[in-house]
Parts: structure tokens; C-alpha cells; sequence
């Protein structure tokens, strides 16, 4: 497992990494103004990702492997839930305004575009399934617990907030979605093609901006920022480790265990870098936390994927 995990990670590290020097080439060179990228920001967060959210639940219902579904779902929020509280434990001691960005950036992985492409080639169908179940979750989290911790001006408070946070495109998209996957509600082609389409701008576009971020900033500089390889140890090292040693105190084994706890060690979410435009933290920490996480998880993921045979 740990030689495909390799190949597989490098692979996906490198077309990342590709589609990052496209957006720093593009601002560089001057074809696109750095200003373009909070433009987009709102492009990707209003549109391109709910397209997505809704595309990864048009698949069908299995209900052969439910009870493996039940444990997953179970594994994923308690995995997650760990995830939020040992950044909010590491950062409540941090004396920085991006605190909040560190928080994120350690709470969040980028269960998607990494974590997916290893689930399917290590465990195939069955495998992704589970993914999307983890995923859902990772969703919701994102979008409630993730983003208000982000706000900088809170809109609202108590029943309030919670209505604001369910009127966010990203929200209705999810209920749209798991709608659509448990009512097993056919969707016309012509309908699906678009909304499919749509969803794979998300990765290029995460990645392009994540660019352009990192063409108006110094890479040495954020190389030397304590605050960055705090983050990056926390999501790539500790965060992985305790959720396994959940997972076998639990007897979370099998393609479950292994799923949660791979889909745990990969790297910074690559919204990241586009929260910090969006809501106005140091954009250098957001997209170097990204891009570091990124590079180092072709050595955390081998590791973790060696790791797991522990769950049986």
C-alpha cells in the first residue's frame, strides 16, 4: 500500500504545485492583476463549490454496506471534532490577529483533491464512499464551525447565526445534495454535465488564486514564520497520530479506520488560502501554510499509510 500511497501522492502534489506557478506565472507576468484574486475568491466560494458539493452526492445508494456507513459517519465527526479541538487548545495560546487562520489551516485538511485520488486507487468504490461520507461531515464543519471562526464581524448571534450560516450557498448545496443521494432523485443529464463540469474548476481555481496570493508575497520570508510550521506540524504530524491512536483504542479497523485516518493526515485545506483573501487575514501564512503542508505530506502520507496497517 505504502508504494502506490507514494506514487500516487507525488502525482498529486505535483499537479497542484503545477497549477500554483500558473497563477503566480499569471501575476508575475503581468496577464492577470493581483486584484483579480478576491474576484475569484467569491467566484469559487458562491458558485464553483457548491457545484461540487452537489456533484460528489450524485452517485447511488448502497445499502449493502450501511452499517459500515453508520461507523464511518461516526469515526469522521469524532475524528473531526478532535481535529477542531486540539487547534483551538494550540491556538488559544497563540498571541497573533491570524490566529483564527492558524486555527483553520490545523483543523482542516484537504480531504478532496488529495485525499480522494488515494481512497479510490488504495480501496476503490467502497473506498470513496466512505470518503464522502467523511466528507459530508468535513462539509458541515467547514461551513459552521470553520467559517465563524473566520468571521471577523460576527452577523448575528444565538438562532441568528445559525440562519445565516444555513443561508450560505455551500449549506444549501449540501442539503440539495444529501436530498438528491438519499432519495435517490434522477438528475438529467443535462443538468448533471454542468454541475460536474463546474465542480472540476474547483481544484484549478483553489490553486490559481493560492498563486497569485503567493506572487505578491516572499516565500523566504514566510518560509523564516514560526506561525506557518506550527500549523504545518499540527495538520501533517499530531493531528494524524492521535486520530489513529482514536481509531485503535475505538477498534475502528478495516477499510473505515484506514479511511478516516488517511483522509486526517493530508495536508492544509487548499480553501485556506482563499479564506485568508476573503476575510482579510496575512494572505502570505494562508497560502504558504497550503503550499508547505502540500509539499511535506509526499513524506506525512507514506508514513500514515504504513501506519494504519496497525488497524488490521
Amino acid at each position: 500500500m505504502s508504494g502506490d500511497l507514494v506514487s500516487i501522492a507525488a502525482q498529486q502534489v505535483l499537479v497542484m504545485f503545477l497549477l500554483v506557478l500558473v497563477g503566480y506565472a499569471a501575476v508575475k507576468s503581468g496577464a492577470v492583476k493581483a486584484e483579480l484574486r478576491s474576484g475569484l475568491s467569491d467566484l469559487l466560494l458562491n458558485i464553483i463549490l457548491p457545484a461540487m458539493i452537489i456533484n460528489s452526492y450524485l452517485t447511488e445508494y448502497d445499502p449493502s454496506i450501511s452499517a459500515n456507513l453508520a461507523v464511518t459517519l461516526a469515526a469522521s465527526t469524532a475524528a473531526l471534532l478532535v481535529s477542531i479541538g486540539i487547534s483551538a487548545l494550540v491556538c488559544a495560546r497563540v498571541k497573533s490577529a491570524d490566529a483564527p487562520l492558524m486555527r483553520f489551516a490545523m483543523g482542516f485538511c484537504n480531504a478532496g483533491y488529495m485525499g480522494f485520488p488515494l481512497i479510490s486507487a488504495l480501496f476503490g468504490s467502497e473506498g470513496l464512499l466512505y470518503a464522502s461520507v467523511f466528507h459530508t461531515v468535513y462539509n458541515l464543519f467547514v461551513w459552521t464551525v470553520g467559517v465563524r471562526q473566520l468571521e471577523r464581524e460576527k452577523t448575528g448571534h444565538g438562532l441568528s447565526a445559525v440562519v445565516d450560516v444555513l443561508k450560505k450557498p455551500t449549506m444549501i448545496a449540501m442539503v440539495i445534495g444529501l436530498v438528491i443521494y438519499f432519495g435517490q432523485i434522477p438528475i438529467p443529464e443535462l443538468i448533471a454535465e454542468p454541475i460536474g463540469l463546474l465542480s472540476n474548476v474547483n481544484t484549478p481555481m483553489a490553486m490559481f488564486i493560492t498563486g497569485m496570493v503567493m506572487a505578491g508575497s516572499s516565500l523566504k520570508t514566510t518560509a523564516r514564520d514560526w506561525r506557518m510550521w506550527l500549523a504545518v506540524g499540527m495538520r501533517l504530524l499530531v493531528i494524524p497520530a492521535v486520530t489513529l491512536g482514536l481509531c485503535c483504542l475505538a477498534g475502528v479497523n478495516g477499510m473505515v479506520g484506514a479511511v478516516v485516518v488517511l483522509l486526517s493526515a493530508c495536508p492544509c485545506a487548499s480553501i485556506t488560502s482563499v479564506f485568508a483573501v476573503r476575510y482579510h487575514y496575512e494572505e502570505a501564512l494562508g497560502a504558504g501554510m497550503v503550499v508547505i503542508s502540500t509539499l511535506l505530506s509526499i513524506g506525512a502520507l507514506p508514513l500514515f499509510a504504513a501506519l494504519v496497517s496497525l488497524l488490521g
